[in-house]
C-alpha cells in the first residue's frame, strides 16, 4: 500500500472512532437516596443469603425439597420491596430461641419451682 491510502485508511478510522465514541457512553445524575436503596438492598439480600447458608435452614430447606441453588436463584429473583421484608422477618427472629418453643423468662420460672419441687420432697 501506498503511504497515501495508508493516510486515509487512519483518517477514517480515527473520525469512525470519534462517531462511535458518544453512542458508546451513557451517563446519568444518579441521587443519594438511590445509591443507598441500591446499597442497603444489596446488605439485606447478602443477610438473606447468609441465613440460608446457615447449616439449619440450609436442612429445613432440603427437608421442604429446595435445593441450595434453587434458593440463591429465588433469592436473586426477589424485588427489593421483598428482599427489604423477609430482612426485617430475618431481624425480628429470636436470636437464640427458648426451650420448646417458652422464652427464657418461662424456663427459669419452670425451673425455680422445679427445683423449689425437689427441695420440699427431698426435705
Amino acid at each position: 500500500m501506498n503511504v497515501r491510502a495508508c493516510d486515509l485508511l487512519r483518517t477514517l478510522l480515527i473520525a469512525g472512532g470519534f462517531l462511535i465514541a458518544p453512542l458508546l457512553a451513557n451517563a446519568e445524575i444518579v441521587s443519594t437516596d438511590q445509591l443507598v436503596a441500591k446499597s442497603s438492598a444489596d446488605a439485606e439480600r447478602a443477610k438473606i443469603q447468609a441465613f440460608v447458608d446457615r447449616a439449619n435452614a440450609a436442612g429445613q430447606l432440603h427437608a421442604l425439597g429446595v435445593k441450595s441453588l434453587d434458593a440463591q436463584t429465588r433469592i436473586s429473583a426477589l424485588s427489593d420491596e421483598e428482599v427489604h421484608e423477609l430482612a426485617a422477618r430475618i431481624d425480628s427472629l429470636p436470636a437464640g430461641g427458648g426451650v420448646a418453643g417458652f422464652t427464657d423468662q418461662q424456663v427459669i420460672i419452670v425451673l425455680l419451682l422445679l427445683i423449689l419441687v425437689v427441695i420440699l420432697v427431698t426435705a
